[in-house]
């Protein structure tokens, strides 16, 4: 990770140093060439009314000068940035010569007499000079009294030297001059230097920023990572367990250890929920997951979350209240049934007595959903954390029981993905109340969903299992004899290949593929199915089961059309499938025929 630049006193000041000394050699072209053409025209005037050579010798002196600087400029130095102490001094050393320059033309330039008019014309000159020098110069600080002091002290003696009431005037007014510029030069210096200052700790705090989004960035890719590899690692045994316990399962059904057995596949299903879980938060983080927005009756959603819960409800002596509504909105049915479900899991985990209740009111064009429980309530100061991931409130000793601290988590972004305000209110040992705001939409002009009864179909008669573990094998084939399927199971594509051939040429076709995505030696279980059913007709249904929940790769399954199946499979789940892939052939064949 690169380094972050940080705010170190001397690595500052050494950047702004370096930032004082580029400007005032940007500045130097155009501030020398008005030097050399205000002291050119002092000397023309001098001249002109005096006929003195000294005037022509200072201008000669001043000609030097300028052409010294022209020679040595900082833009030729290719590593003038390198050193920006050395070009200051360089810099100081110019603007003292300056200034002894100008300090010279008083004394060489002006006749001893009464000259008055000269007086004032050098006077002018020089205090313009003064002026201008000032505002460009005091970028650097050095340059401030070997600008001013020099010049300005100068053309003071010069005036005193004469010793008369006009004169001594003259200088006085000259000495309070430049007491003034020098206060103004050095206030308009810390101006400078603190804009500079502030310019080079922002784009430091503006750069520790982009290091900061890079690096958290770089760790949420990481986690989604993680939780795709330490998904597949972890789906896959469990996924063989969860196959063995159903076989066990049925094999005891009627038996005393029955009740056994219906244990463990409920913690396997527990297990199998957690990871689910944490799919489903890597899913969202990683903007895979699309709402479909549609019109949403709340009466069948509500019967749905009474039929999940109500039997924890009344295992803890709960009431569960879900109140019939009218009210359609718009949203997508499924993410919004997992944000309620989510709601009411979470509701019914914290409440010891009483219960909770869900209701839906329309509000003008929104529809208020309302999750209310009778539970302990949150604390004011744990209200902003209780959407952090696996952040619980009294629960510091990690109770499985009550979760793993991701379901408000998932809410949160579910409420964020569709739109849907999220508003929580709570209070201490009375409850808490957590309101989702949705559009409402009319029921005029909604066709209804065409519901039937979904008939049952036997199993496929012959399946050929694609999988490089041993184990899963044994449970898969185990699970289907169990229920009168034939099946072949195999480890790999070339060993498919050829029991498919064999069983076209026998007339006992398989009519379901059911292959893992990730075979042995890096294998790609979705490039085989497709191939095997591309090769052997129509007749032959593809069936994909993955652990796999890498954001590409979940993409390439969508898109290859296939039904897929995400580990652990319970053996429901898997009979179901095979049975929907039986009626979906049939309806084809009555349509051939």
């Amino acid at each position: 990770m690169p380094a972050m630049t940080e705010l170190h006193p001397p690595a500052l000041a050494q950047r702004v140093l370096r930032e004082q000394v580029a400007t005032v050699h940007a500045n130097a072209p155009a501030a020398y060439l008005a030097d050399f053409l205000t002291a050119q025209t002092l000397g023309i005037g001098l001249f002109m009314a005096t006929r003195r050579w000294q005037v022509l010798l200072w201008m000669a002196l001043h000609l030097a000068l300028t052409l010294r600087r022209a020679y040595r400029r900082y833009q030729r130095s290719p590593d003038a940035a390198a050193h920006p102490e050395y070009w200051a001094r360089f810099n100081a050393r110019n603007v003292l010569m300056r200034s002894c320059v100008w300090g010279l033309a008083p004394w060489l330039c002006v006749p001893p007499g009464r000259n008055l008019g000269l007086w004032v014309m050098v006077i002018v000159m020089m205090m313009g000079g003064c002026a201008g020098g000032a505002l460009s110069l005091a970028v650097l600080k050095r340059n401030i009294p070997r600008f001013i002091v020099p010049s300005m002290a100068s053309l003071t003696l010069a005036l005193a030297w004469r010793g008369d009431t006009v004169h001594l005037f003259l200088a006085t007014g000259c000495l309070l001059y430049m007491g003034v510029m020098i206060i103004f030069a050095l206030q308009h210096h810390r101006l400078l230097t603190a804009a500079l200052t502030m310019r080079f700790e922002k784009e430091a705090l503006a750069e520790q920023l982009s290091h900061q989004i890079a690096a958290t960035q770089r760790a949420s890719e990481e986690k989604t990572r993680f939780l795709a590899a330490a998904s597949h690692d972890l789906r896959q045994p469990l996924h063989a367990i969860a196959l063995f316990g159903a076989v066990i399962e049925k094999k005891l059904q009627g038996s005393d250890e029955w009740n056994h057995a219906a244990r463990l596949m409920d913690a396997v299903g527990t297990l199998g929920d957690s990871l689910d879980t944490l799919l489903d938060i890597s899913r969202l983080d990683a903007g895979e997951v699309s709402p479909q927005i549609r019109p949403v009756e709340l009466n069948p959603l509500f019967l749905a979350l009474n039929n999940v819960f109500a039997a924890q409800a009344a295992d803890r002596d709960l009431q569960l209240r879900l109140r019939a509504t009218p009210c359609w909105v718009l949203s997508d049915p499924q993410l919004l049934q997992r944000l309620l479900s989510n709601l009411v899991d979470n509701a019914l985990k914290y409440t010891v007595r009483g219960g909770v209740v869900v209701a839906a009111r329309a509000r003008g064009p929104l529809v208020w959903i309302d999750v209310c429980d009778t539970g302990i309530g949150i604390p004011h100061e744990h209200l902003g954390r209780i959407f952090d991931e696996f952040y619980q409130v009294g629960n510091p000793g990690r109770d499985r029981a009550q979760g793993l601290g991701i379901g408000l988590s998932i809410v949160h972004r579910l409420s964020r993905l569709m739109a849907h305000p999220l508003q929580v209110r709570s209070r201490l040992d009375h409850g808490s109340r957590f309101r989702l705001v949705l559009p409402a939409v009319s029921a005029s002009g909604v066709a209804p969903l065409a519901v039937r009864p979904d008939a049952a179909l036997p199993l496929p008669q012959r399946v050929l299992l694609i999988d490089d573990e041993a184990a899963i094998r044994q449970a898969v084939t185990g699970l289907l004899q169990a229920h009168g399927v034939r099946i072949d199971a195999v480890a790999s594509e070339a060993e498919a290949e050829a029991v498919l051939a064999q069983a076209a040429h026998a007339s006992a076709p398989v009519e379901v593929l059911l292959c893992d995505v990730r075979l042995a030696d890096g294998g790609d279980g979705l490039a085989a199915a497709q191939r095997l059913c591309a090769r052997f007709g129509p007749g032959l249904q593809a069936l994909l089961i993955t652990g796999e929940t890498a954001p590409l790769r979940q993409q390439q399954m969508r898109e290859s059309g296939l039904q897929v199946l995400l580990k652990p499979v319970a053996a429901d789940r898997l009979l179901q499938a095979l049975a929907s892939l039986t009626r979906h052939d049939a309806t084809h064949a009555g349509m051939r025929a």
